[in-house]
């Protein structure tokens, strides 16, 4: 069964193509060590719904989960491999902004903690940063990412590690 996450069917045919364009660009991205990943995990990388979890401020999500977003009130886990974000509710992260794209942008965790973030022909567009992506681009701990009035932080285990070592030491 094709991935729904992926689907174009509602699209008009001119930005059913840069769709479609943009789908092939960030399958290919994936590479194989990534795409074995995937293949190793099937229950972390089948598309069940949205994986948002409510957040607690300070509150770190369960200890297998190595990458996440945030926002004000939630905490969006990440997975190796595929992680697509907008409107729809068969995205990976689903966001209530009635601007956001239904398949807005993805971001791609390769298996070797490297990720990126790919705009998937979003009508609005994805902006790390500040800046308006022009194609896929490399995502580090604390980048912004927005997408209309969303914003979402990209956060990893070993950041917020660091960050519980500082505050120990300066408390202690």
């Amino acid at each position: 069964m094709p991935d729904p996450r992926l689907n174009s069917v509602h699209l008009d045919p001119p930005r059913r193509v840069l769709f479609r364009q943009a789908r092939e660009a960030l399958l290919e991205a994936r590479g194989w060590q990534t795409v074995a990943a995937e293949a190793a995990n099937p229950d972390d990388s089948s598309p069940i719904g949205p994986h948002t979890m409510v957040m607690r401020p300070g509150e770190l999500p369960p200890p297998h989960v190595q990458f996440w977003l945030v926002d004000n009130d939630n905490l969006y886990p990440l997975k190796v491999g595929l992680n697509t974000i907008g409107r729809a509710p068969e995205n990976d992260v689903v966001v209530s902004d009635a601007y956001v794209s239904r398949r807005h942008c993805a971001i791609l965790i390769h298996s070797g903690n490297t990720c990126e973030l790919h705009d998937i022909a979003s009508k609005n567009g994805t902006f790390l940063n500040g800046r308006k992506l022009a194609g896929p681009t490399p995502i580090n701990v604390g980048d912004e990412i927005r997408m209309c009035d969303c914003l979402l932080v990209f956060r990893t285990r070993a950041d917020s590690a660091a960050d519980a070592g500082q505050s120990h030491t300066q408390s202690g």
